[in-house]
């Protein structure tokens, strides 16, 4: 499959179900820490992964390298931004947002804060997902470093491609060569914990249920 019908194809299985495909597949966990998490609405997000690396700095600079990767990435991406350093600041504000939403992007994932909160609901009401939010500038604390580069965020390794899902389960990154795997084995999760419950309720019996499937 190519990327975009690898997307339309996980915007049909449920986040839990991917995280218990990476899991299994990749041997590794795919979900970002829990803090991390939709600041703006519940919308579900699905696409692959635009990365930008923030560190310290007591300079007065732009984030350049997230500017770029706004107006320069394919519409459909997930702005990915993973920070070194302090985290209580707003990596993401209304300006960001309003580019975000003019090249026709999927959602930004943060491994910091988000301002300008009631502006993005307000007039955009654009998917983001944020470990906080904090009215505190990036200028003279933190610069962008790097875009489309491997980061780590909310204790996950993220490569530009990976397949990036959320919802208000949380965040998880599909490793972009394990992707048709986790796919298929996402929606075997799906169909079976879907006759697994219809069962529970038609017998009465939780543990017939996990008797007959062996999954909870």
């Amino acid at each position: 499959m190519n990327t975009q019908e690898l997307v339309e194809a996980f915007r049909g299985v449920a986040v839990a179900s991917a995280a218990d495909a990476v899991d299994k597949i990749a041997g590794r966990r795919g979900y970002l820490d829990a803090a991390i998490k939709p600041r703006i609405n519940e919308r579900k997000i699905v696409g692959p992964a635009v990365t930008v690396l923030e560190g310290p700095t007591d300079e007065f600079v732009p984030p350049q390298h997230a500017l770029d990767a706004i107006d320069e990435s394919e519409a459909g991406s997930v702005i990915v931004i993973a920070i070194e350093g302090e985290e209580n600041v707003a990596v993401w504000g209304g300006l960001m947002t309003a580019g975000a939403v003019a090249n026709r992007h999927e959602g930004a994932v943060l491994d910091g804060g988000i301002r300008d909160i009631v502006e993005i609901r307000r007039d955009y009401d654009f998917p983001v997902y944020a470990r906080s939010a904090s009215p505190g500038t990036t200028l003279g604390r933190h610069k962008t470093l790097d875009a489309n580069v491997p980061v780590t965020i909310g204790g996950v390794e993220v490569n530009p491609g990976d397949i990036i899902i959320g919802d208000v389960d949380g965040v998880v990154v599909v490793p972009r060569d394990r992707a048709e795997e986790v796919l298929a084995m996402a929606r075997e999760i799906d169909e079976r914990e879907a006759e697994q419950a219809k069962l529970i309720i038609e017998c009465g019996s939780l543990r017939e249920g996990l008797a007959k499937y062996g999954r909870i």
